[in-house]
């Protein structure tokens, strides 16, 4: 592609081996930015002079991805929870903008982040830019009626969920599943023995992993419900229940909940932080930096923030209790608008209620540590879950490499200048 006019784009045909392609591409979270980080070497596979630049966390720029935006800054969930992170956010569009419309991307691939990317693409499709949306926005759940923009903003449409196709196809959406990339990457590090003496674990004693979720807001709101239900279990234990071990999985690169105490109170939040550590070591929780699927797959039962990693437990096996919190005046307006039975995406591929879901007011450390001593005084139901666990993989698993899949359709939208017929021949 060949700028034209004012900032405008005129579509070609182009011979890769005398230029080469020049890629935007766009994560705002973790889940998305390691799936879009696998991208990148697979298009590099097929244009290895390629360069890529965009809104990037350190996946993808270990991946060879030149940040303008770092991913962390979009990282924020809640109808409300977003409004104070206007402006940052705002500062942090227009960087990207100007970017797009200095370097001329032969094309852009958004990944998830609806709210952002959906007004990139619009500017991106206004500079003649083709997009292709890796990882579709969840509006089959709620906000039904993005899909009238999308279908004037997005060019193709790659989902990794099998019941999605046909829902953005029937609103007019070029579409492609290319089936979840999590099913060819999950892979823990060691094995059970290993995991477990590797962290002090005994191996005689159930296992809790508690998940509280990979952005800070989400730590904020959801760590001092966990360790309530943590300190609500070992109470019950010390009464003469049997002992329990808890486990705390920590993103890789450190500690959220000190980003969210830093950005919630200023001058005190070393003392926040020093009160949450002291209440982490008096509970006897372990936490596990960087080896979340070692813990996915190696605990018995898993408090997981309803979100990506419910789906990482269901491919580890893992039974599981899940939940969710965001502000009050998020969730009485959101919630009017979910269209779906159930809010946790595990749920939701089993067409059922598999794993517990315990949402805003009902997550609690009371109602977390009673649904916990629920399910391990019934070993029947873990087993229960386990096999409905082992069916929503086998539903998320396809024939091809998602990731493959994903890119070859990439290459064949750059090959033809732009088009999405190319990639879904």
């Amino acid at each position: 592609m060949v700028p034209r006019g004012q900032g405008e784009y005129q579509t070609q045909l182009l011979d890769y081996r005398l230029m080469p392609p020049k890629i935007l591409i766009s994560a705002g979270e973790a889940s998305g930015e390691m799936y879009a980080s696998q991208l990148v070497p697979e298009l590099l596979r097929r244009f290895p002079e390629a360069t890529f630049f965009g809104c990037a966390g350190p996946k993808m720029r270990a991946a060879g991805v030149r940040s303008v935006v770092d991913a962390e800054a979009l990282s924020v969930v809640g109808l409300f929870e977003v409004v104070r992170h206007i402006p940052r956010i705002y500062r942090e569009f227009r960087k990207l903008v100007a970017a797009a419309k200095r370097e001329r991307p032969d094309l852009a691939i958004l990944t998830d982040s609806p709210d952002f990317h959906f007004r990139l693409a619009a500017k991106l499709k206004r500079m003649g830019v083709p997009v292709v949306y890796y990882v579709a926005p969840q509006v089959w759940a709620w906000r039904q009626g993005r899909a009238r923009t999308m279908r004037k903003i997005i060019d193709l449409l790659v989902c990794i969920f099998p019941f999605e196709k046909a829902f953005f196809e029937e609103r007019g959406i070029p579409t492609l599943y290319a089936g979840h990339p999590l099913t060819r990457m999950f892979q823990p590090s060691m094995s059970r023995a290993e995991f477990r003496a590797k962290h002090g674990l005994r191996d005689d004693l159930p296992l809790i992993g508690l998940l509280p979720g990979s952005r800070a807001g989400e730590w904020k709101r959801h760590l001092p419900v966990l360790l309530d239900c943590v300190e609500r279990l070992r109470e019950r234990a010390h009464a003469g229940q049997d002992a329990l071990q808890f486990a705390l999985g920590v993103p890789e690169g450190g500690m959220p909940w000190r980003i969210a105490l830093a950005r919630e109170e200023s001058g005190g939040a070393s003392s926040a932080f020093k009160k949450t550590k002291k209440r982490i070591a008096a509970a006897s929780i372990q936490t596990v930096v960087g080896e979340t699927w070692d813990l996915l797959a190696h605990a018995d039962l898993l408090l997981a923030a309803s979100g990506t990693v419910t789906m990482e437990a269901a491919l580890a096996g893992t039974p599981m209790v899940t939940f969710y919190k965001v502000s009050p005046i998020s969730w009485k307006f959101g919630r009017r608008l979910v269209k779906v039975p159930h809010l946790t995406m595990v749920n939701l591929v089993a067409g059922k209620r598999v794993a517990p879901e315990l949402m805003q007011d009902a997550a609690t450390g009371s109602s977390l540590a009673a649904a916990v001593e629920e399910l391990l005084s019934h070993p029947e139901a873990m087993e229960q879950m386990r096999e409905e666990l082992r069916r929503v993989r086998d539903l998320l698993s396809s024939d091809s490499h998602p990731i493959e899949a994903a890119a070859e359709a990439i290459a064949a939208m750059l090959r033809s200048g732009g088009h999405p017929e190319a990639s879904l021949r």
